[in-house]
């Protein structure tokens, strides 16, 4: 009997990579999402029967937070993941054979804006702000669960690099000569590669002692100017026009998006998986862009 995975939001750029990387190891993969056909999240019976006998619970839903943070919006990007977290917190209580795993997605934005020190789960401080808000509220709604059969773990995500995603308008902007550094360049950009997130959950599967918090993010974090230039090398770009924070804010605003996602400082670091024994396959940005750029 194939062992099953649950994924929930598992349709997006994450999901449909772990999906893939899943069957490939031989694990029956069901999917929660509000798109066609699979299960939909007002489908209660449906994710228990679903979640009932899994090996295994990922939660990856969302909206995506890049949009404008106005009121419709922000109800929109809370609900999404402390509304799902619920439904599948409660579908794990009715489970008969509940899994022995229920890993949660959170966010590295959790922490505050740092260009002094990095963060880690133990010495981190937690930010201010609406996004933190969201993180806070997301991650209590999962560990208010008390589930004696299930092992749950908050993966505190940082932008995740891969075919795909984020990549998308980086490579844009250094195409169009626009690969300059933004705002000041000296923002810190916490990254991990996607092969890497993937291999984390694997990992805190087979470590049956871990569980809680976990920053999931490359152990060398760069500033925003060094991304930068590493896409434009990479690239064969030479030149690219640095965008200051008032022409951000113009474009952020014709783009539909926040400046938030560009100018926040994130410095986080992996503590608590290199305590474990966890060793990174990308943990340098250049050979993660290099691979990237490569099999895109």
């Amino acid at each position: 009997m194939l062992k099953k995975v649950v994924l929930a939001g598992g349709t997006g750029f994450v999901g449909k990579y772990f999906e893939k990387h899943f069957r490939n190891l031989g694990y029956e993969v069901r999917i929660i999402s509000r798109r066609s056909p699979h299960t939909g999240w007002e489908d209660k019976e449906g994710i228990r029967e679903m979640i009932d006998n899994s090996d295994m619970l990922i939660n990856l839903a969302g909206k995506t937070v890049n949009c404008r943070y106005n009121a419709k919006n922000k109800k929109e990007i809370l609900d999404s993941r402390t509304d799902t977290t619920e439904v599948l917190g409660k579908a794990i209580e009715q489970c008969e054979n509940p899994p022995s795993l229920w890993i949660n997605s959170s966010t590295a934005t959790i922490y505050r804006h740092a260009e002094d020190k990095p963060m880690t789960e133990e010495d981190g401080v937690i930010g201010s702000g609406f996004s933190v808000n969201v993180a806070k509220a997301w991650e209590r709604s999962f560990f208010d669960f008390r589930l004696p059969k299930t092992r749950q773990i908050a993966l505190r995500i940082a932008i995740v690099l891969g075919d795909g995603g984020v990549m998308t308008p980086y490579r844009n902007l250094v195409k169009f000569g626009l690969g300059g550094h933004q705002g000041s360049g000296d923002q810190k950009f916490s990254w991990i590669h996607i092969e890497d997130l993937f291999n984390i959950v694997l990992f805190l599967r087979k470590n049956q002692e871990l569980s809680g918090v976990f920053n999931c993010s490359s152990p060398h974090p760069v500033t925003n100017r060094e991304l930068m230039a590493h896409l434009r090398k990479l690239m064969n770009i030479r030149i690219g026009l640095p965008c200051p924070t008032p022409m951000l804010e113009m474009g952020a605003f014709l783009m539909g998006t926040e400046t938030e996602l560009i100018l926040k400082s994130r410095w986080v670091i992996p503590e608590r998986l290199e305590k474990a024994g966890y060793a990174f396959k990308f943990d340098h940005l250049d050979e993660s862009l290099e691979q990237i750029l490569m099999n895109s």
